[in-house]
């Protein structure tokens, strides 16, 4: 299909883009820095673990602009036959359709599968062809008779393009840390000298609760390691892979994401994981593995390296070892090597006790049913209010002491 000079193909997997065109238009986005779960190589071992495909209800039609032989903008999309994977709920807009006799899925989905990380989503060379690459999009959605199409977690750049296209916003809220302690002069550094600077940085009873909680987990014999990137031996990713295996079955769940995935990630992006181990008797009882952005990664003083929390397990319960290996332990980490972010994800509004403040993320939707789509925006309207509002409570509950 040609449009504006423009070819636009619809791709049915990953590997029919080539790996370094696509991480090539992702680092315009980023200032030359990748988004790790925006890389080619993050979402194809998505698709070639069996973890996001057509059976598990991932259908992927990627949209390519292209210019000649040059691919100038291009998205991840996924056909979806279920909202699960997603961390932006419209489960209720689903119910509504099926009450009114009416097919919610398959939708359309803008994404990195089961990844509620924030990022750009909309890769272009520039602003117009981000625009030419949204209405390309929803253009497409109108033409197979799709029911909605969802922009999930976009980068602001994304934001403006999908507004001046018309679709709807819709905000929510995660919790994220900052490397930067709020006694910060214009003549003294902003970043924390070590953990026990962050700690003195928390109101009295922050600061007491966490280190009740570290005390318990050190009373109880856990120690902790960490390894990253090829330091992460191949049976350090099968324990881990137990311990995240059996949180999920506990939940009744299986685990959305394969061992095979996993596999591929320490042979294609080991650059970007970062593997804690918690250890009793000598003997590995829990385990989280965080992502880190290239910058982070290769250790490059950059303001905006971070970290992410991803995924946990545990095979043996001990009180406070989840604050322990997904927190402190990466905070420690973070503030030794000198990262600057460490997104916590999705939810959480306990994590604020451990200074993860919040912070507002943006999705676009566009709905097909005219009907429908004024019904949601009405919804998304009064969700907005009620967001400001939480998001203004939240933030009269700061962590920190006050300070002179």
């Amino acid at each position: 299909m040609v449009e504006n000079n423009y070819v636009i193909r619809v791709l049915d997997s990953p590997g029919e883009v080539a790996c370094s065109a696509w991480n090539a238009l992702l680092a315009r986005q980023t200032d030359g820095t990748l988004n790790p779960f925006m890389r080619h190589e993050y979402l194809a071992a998505l698709h070639d673990s069996g973890s996001a495909t057509p059976r598990a209800g991932w259908t992927p039609r990627w949209l390519t602009l292209w210019e000649g032989e040059e691919l100038v903008a291009a998205c991840a999309l996924y056909l979806k036959t279920h909202s699960y994977g997603e961390y932006v709920f419209d489960w209720a807009w689903a119910n509504a359709y099926q009450q009114h006799g009416l097919s919610y899925y398959p939708k359309a989905v803008v994404a990195p599968p089961f990844t509620p990380v924030p990022g750009p989503r909309l890769l272009a060379r520039d602003h117009a062809t981000r625009a030419q690459l949204v209405v390309a999009l929803r253009d497409w959605c109108a033409s197979q008779g799709l029911s909605s199409l969802h922009l999930l977690f976009l980068a602001e750049a994304d934001v403006s393009a999908c507004a001046d296209a018309g679709l709807m916003l819709r905000h929510t809220v995660q919790f994220h840390w900052n490397n930067a302690s709020p006694a910060a002069t214009d003549t003294q550094p902003s970043a924390f000298g070590d953990f026990d600077d962050f700690l003195a940085s928390l109101s009295q009873d922050k600061r007491k609760k966490i280190r009740q909680e570290r005390r318990k987990v050190q009373e109880a014999g856990v120690h902790f390691r960490w390894a990253r990137g090829r330091d992460i031996q191949p049976e350090d990713w099968s324990f881990f892979y137990r311990c995240y295996e059996r949180t999920y079955l506990e939940h009744g769940n299986a685990p959305y994401l394969s061992a095979d995935f996993f596999t591929l990630m320490a042979r294609e992006m080991p650059e970007n994981w970062l593997l804690f181990m918690a250890e009793r008797g000598g003997q590995p009882i829990a385990s989280s593995l965080i992502g880190l952005s290239d910058s982070a990664a290769d250790d490059s003083p950059n303001a905006t390296s971070t970290a992410y929390g991803r995924y946990w397990g545990a095979l043996e319960r001990v009180d406070c070892l989840h604050f322990e290996a997904c927190y402190y332990q990466p905070l420690a980490w973070c503030i030794a090597h000198g990262v600057q972010r460490f997104e916590g994800g999705a939810q959480g509004e306990h994590k604020m006790a451990r200074a993860l403040l919040p912070v507002r993320t943006t999705s676009a939707h566009w709905l097909a049913h005219p009907a429908f789509a004024d019904a949601v925006e009405r919804f998304l309207e009064r969700e907005g209010a009620g967001i400001e509002d939480y998001m203004e409570h939240l933030q009269q509950r700061t962590p920190f002491r006050q300070m002179p």
